[in-house]
């Protein structure tokens, strides 16, 4: 059964030092910051953290990787124009990258959370990342054996929850959240909303099988979604998809 907590800090209490961290996002669309600022206070460190990014700015993962909780990080894009605390610790020898292109990096989180033990793609045959892998021509192209990845812990945030542990996502905030949920042993998962009732089984994307601990904390996105539909109530706007609840797109399915 999905628990449900009343706090980030009681959410992720059970991350241990040396955890292997899946998080959620695309930058900071989907980024679990609220829970990434409890592990922060809970004093969890010499993580291997898988992400799309290396953190950006101060906020979120930059902050870990800041106060170098971070032993590892595993992504596709380390680097930008505000990606200043891992330039540091990594010129500083005081971080671990390994380098993995985009598709590779979902790939291996969806092979690690449906049990596969690995798999062949042409992405990175012939370069510094196909170093140390097997490799094999089939049918006349090459290709590099590629690991799956999984995590002690997922932390990934969602639009709602049902009282199920069931989840929908708000648009793009969707990215890395639901293959994470099924390759992590233990998934944390922040909400907007925690709705009274089910979810229509034909809405819901990623099931409460994948959800251990959910906490309910609204934020941007949510209040501004509560703001719109209280707008349409009034009848100052006409009604379009992403104003709508996800219990009541649920219904309309």
């Amino acid at each position: 059964m999905t628990e449900f907590v009343d706090t980030a800090a009681e959410a992720v209490a059970s991350v241990s030092n040396g955890a292997t961290v899946l998080l959620g996002g695309f930058g900071n669309a989907g980024q679990p910051m609220e829970l990434i600022d409890a592990l922060m206070e809970s004093g969890a460190t010499d993580l291997t953290v898988v992400n799309n990014n290396a953190g950006q700015a101060d906020a979120g993962l930059a902050l870990l990787i800041k106060e170098r909780r971070v032993a590892k990080i595993i992504c596709s894009f380390p680097r930008q124009s505000d990606s200043w605390h891992f330039d540091e610790a990594y010129r500083a020898g005081e971080i671990e990258l390994e380098l993995v292109p985009q598709g590779n990096l979902a790939e291996r989180l969806r092979a690690g959370g449906a049990g596969i033990g690995g798999f062949f793609t042409p992405t990175g045959y012939g370069t510094e990342l196909a170093a140390g892998k097997e490799t094999r021509e089939i049918e006349g192209r090459h290709y590099v054996l590629e690991a799956p990845i999984r995590g002690d812990f997922a932390l990934i945030k969602a639009y709602a929850a049902d009282p199920y542990g069931n989840l929908v996502y708000r648009k793009t905030a969707r990215n890395f959240g639901p293959v994470m949920a099924t390759a992590a042993a233990h998934t944390i998962v922040q909400v907007d909303e925690v709705l009274e009732e089910a979810l229509d089984p034909e809405a819901i994307i990623t099931p409460s099988i994948y959800t251990d601990t959910i906490v309910g904390i609204p934020t941007g996105s949510g209040t501004k979604q509560r703001e719109e539909r209280e707008a349409l109530a009034a009848g100052r706007r006409k009604p379009c998809l992403a104003t709508k609840t996800a219990a009541e797109l649920a219904a309309e399915k």
